[in-house]
């Protein structure tokens, strides 16, 4: 039996609940008649506290499951994070080199020490070596330190290591068309490359979403946001238009924000300075998020000015529960699926007028919002379902072991 190690520096545990791009993979190649073992940190990069394993965990799973330890960080962005992913792939290169060696490895990046010690092992032990790519480091770091001239010279070690990992891989895959063209640049061995977006299995989201009982007050319209509430994301804009929009709608409109992070404290204030009715959930449950999310109205994607990001989690689920995207995303990819599929309303990434807008345009049109509700499900049939999107994934596998 051929053995395929994933390394996923952020995957979940089998005790954490999740929608995990990896363990759904790791599952599928399972199926097809492959042994797997996923490799991640002890550190949960959400929770920012070690995790520890129940006792029988493993036994509920059919890959093998391995944690490495990893020290830690407290921000997101700081020099701890990067001595503790240092210090990760310092552990996974020993472990590597303790194990029978695999047919294939399947490395997610970020973190780049994943991929250069992954790609440095590959290469000495000609294994067939696949990259996917989940976010763009340095890239992603530079929004938030962002001195021109300065910037690029802090990150441009950072730079030359992705470029040396993904000139190594066999084959490129990525979450969106801009990371992989990014990944491609450095890349001789690979001409075409492979888009998967996140996505998600639509048959358990639905079934998943029927979980919980949801109750909403009649006549009331949600508008809903899901993800991580830190420096990318522009809460307060979303808090802003529904401000200015405050005397000219008739109906209660309530804004369900879904999610934790850095910056949560910081929405928190700005929603009751505003006096705007906003109600900060936390991190759900996934199943959970979903039964809310089916019964919202309108979903946001508020992207700040310069973000990195592409094609992520959110996009899938907003798509999958049917609701009409109101976003602020520069990233012409998702744009450009938004105009493709009639699904929403693409606004500047800056302008509070036209959010403002755009709120009142959907809350006010209910059959806008039931037409274009049911393209953004269509989209999701088309373009995010998991059961059909990842076959192409085991497919490249299958072809290099």
């Amino acid at each position: 039996m051929k053995k395929i190690v994933i390394i996923d520096h952020f995957s979940q545990t089998p005790d954490e609940p999740g929608n995990n791009r990896f363990v759904y993979l790791a599952e599928m190649l399972i199926a097809q008649g492959f042994q797997v073992e996923i490799i991640t940190t002890s550190f949960s990069h959400k929770a920012k506290q070690q995790r520890h394993l129940q006792k029988g965990m493993l036994d509920l799973v059919s890959y093998d499951f391995t944690m490495l330890y990893e020290p830690g960080y407290k921000k997101n962005v700081c020099l701890k994070r990067f001595y503790s992913h240092y210090v990760f792939g310092g552990k996974l290169k020993n472990y590597l080199k303790k194990i029978e060696k695999p047919d294939l490895i399947f490395a997610s990046v970020p973190s780049l020490n994943v991929g250069a010690t992954t790609a440095n092992y590959c290469r000495k032990n000609n294994i067939p070596f696949i990259i996917d790519i989940q976010d763009l480091w340095p890239e992603a770091f530079k929004l938030v330190v962002h001195v021109p001239f300065i910037s690029d010279m802090i990150f441009f070690p950072m730079t030359l290591q992705a470029n040396n990992f993904y000139a190594q891989a066999d084959k490129i895959i990525a979450v969106s068309d801009t990371y992989k063209n990014r990944g491609l640049k450095n890349n001789k061995k690979d001409s075409d490359g492979l888009c998967v977006f996140l996505g998600t299995d639509l048959k358990q989201f639905d079934e998943n979403s029927r979980l919980f009982s949801v109750e909403k007050p009649p006549n009331t319209i949600w508008v809903s946001y899901v993800g991580t509430l830190g420096h990318s994301y522009n809460i307060e804009i979303i808090i802003d238009a529904l401000n200015i929009i405050a005397e000219k709608v008739q109906r209660p409109v309530k804004f369900n924000v879904f999610g934790d992070g850095p910056y949560l404290n910081r929405f928190k204030k700005y929603a009751a300075d505003c006096k705007i009715p906003v109600t900060f959930f936390g991190r759900l449950n996934y199943s959970q998020m979903s039964a809310y999310l089916c019964k919202s109205d309108i979903a946001v994607n508020p992207i700040v000015k310069g973000a990195a990001q592409s094609i992520i989690n959110k996009h899938a689920d907003y798509a999958a529960a049917g609701l009409p995207v109101l976003n602020t995303q520069e990233c012409q990819e998702y744009r450009n699926l938004i105009n493709e599929y009639q699904c929403g309303i693409n606004c500047d990434v800056d302008s509070v007028e036209q959010v403002a807008n755009a709120l009142l345009k959907l809350i006010e049109d209910e059959e806008l919002r039931k037409k274009m509700g049911m393209q953004s499900r269509r989209m999701a049939e088309e373009k995010f379902d998991r059961v059909n999107t990842y076959r192409l994934i085991v497919a490249e596998i299958e072809k290099l072991v």
